[in-house]
């Protein structure tokens, strides 16, 4: 496995057709999909020479939480479609690379023997469903169980077209479900009719009706920092700012929602400095190469997410294969900083990118 590109190809060897559509397709005709990989190739690095790189670091903190890499474990639902052991082989994989991992409301496992099968920070993806109870409900047992922050996903009032799995008529199959929700019923997906299953989830549960007050009340009833994902826009990030939220991720959904909505890192240089060190920024969406990564952090990321290469590690290798894709991605990053003339992360800065 050279490179991010060979795992996937591996992994759509091991998965079946409505598995594989469900994890690799975008939104109407993947426009977005596609650019978020495309916008990256369209930068270029004008590195540094005569810098004294013999000694490197990829180490950086997120949130303040300490990590080896600059590279996070993305949410992403039903991991057991790709491997029996689900989002525990994650946490296991993600911890061997001493990253923090970002567990989805949408697993197929419960959070809590997640977050017990991790030794590193997981951060827990929030929906907010129409039933504020079991909304609350799921944050508290994500505090008790040791989620170290909360990721409210912001961009999906309903979910964005797929056509593959409105072809294959996705869903889960016998056994999974949505676990973190069972408790108050909603852990069944609807058996599809014309849409894809978790289409008709979403509709049936997830509320449409969210403005910023929801990030001031989900403030109100935790401890935990609020991360709010599904940024595009600066006079957003600057609202999520205003409403406390400490981080933001710069995240089109990985190209699943709004098709022909802009790739991220087109947007982050205005994001990252209309909030300045306001919050934290992230971004995830295309992220294949440690050059790439090097480019989210010149423009202003403090860590990038990724989702696909994970699920494709998962599949061909289960928590080891998960723990070998993000080493071979910080291998990349590490070789980049030495060539860019960037001993550390704090030495990777705007003029790279605009010199």
């Amino acid at each position: 496995m050279l490179n991010l590109r060979d795992w996937e190809e591996a992994a759509r060897a091991r998965l079946d057709s409505m598995a594989w559509g469900y994890y690799a397709s975008g939104a109407r005709d993947q426009i977005t999909l596609s650019e978020n990989q495309a916008a990256f190739r369209r930068i270029a690095l004008h590195y540094k020479v005569m810098v004294d790189v013999s000694k490197r670091s990829t180490a950086t903190t997120v949130l303040g939480t300490p990590v080896s890499t600059p590279i996070l474990v993305a949410p992403t639902a039903f991991h057991k479609l790709a491997h029996p052991e689900g989002e525990i082989a994650t946490a296991k994989g993600a911890s061997a690379a001493d990253t923090v991992m970002v567990l989805s409301t949408l697993s197929n496992t419960d959070m809590e023997p997640v977050v017990a099968a991790s030794n590193r920070p997981v951060w827990f993806q929030l929906y907010i469903y129409k039933d504020r109870g079991a909304t609350r409900a799921l944050v508290e047992r994500a505090e008790a169980a040791g989620c170290e922050a909360l990721v409210v996903t912001v961009d999906a009032p309903l979910l964005g077209t797929r056509e593959q799995d409105v072809k294959n008529r996705f869903r889960l199959p016998d056994g999974l479900g949505v676990r973190n929700m069972q408790a108050a019923g909603y852990d069944a997906m609807d058996t599809p009719s014309m849409d894809s299953g978790l289409a008709e989830y979403v509709k049936r549960c997830l509320d449409q009706a969210l403005t910023w007050a929801d990030i001031d009340w989900l403030r109100s009833i935790t401890r935990l920092p609020v991360i709010v994902k599904g940024i595009v826009r600066a006079d957003d990030a600057r609202r999520a700012a205003d409403h406390g939220a400490q981080g933001v991720v710069v995240s089109n959904h990985g190209g699943r929602q709004l098709d022909t909505s802009p790739a991220t890192i087109s947007v982050l240089p205005a994001i990252a400095d209309a909030v300045g060190d306001r919050v934290d920024v992230l971004l995830d969406g295309g992220i294949r190469r440690g050059t790439d990564v090097i480019k989210a952090l010149a423009y202003g990321a403090k860590a990038v997410l990724i989702g696909r290469p994970i699920l494709w590690g998962l599949t061909v290798d289960g928590a080891d294969g998960v723990a070998r894709v993000l080493a071979q991605l910080t291998g990349e990053v590490d070789q980049a900083m030495a060539l860019c003339g960037c001993p550390t992360i704090a030495d990777i800065g705007r003029d790279l990118v605009v010199p």
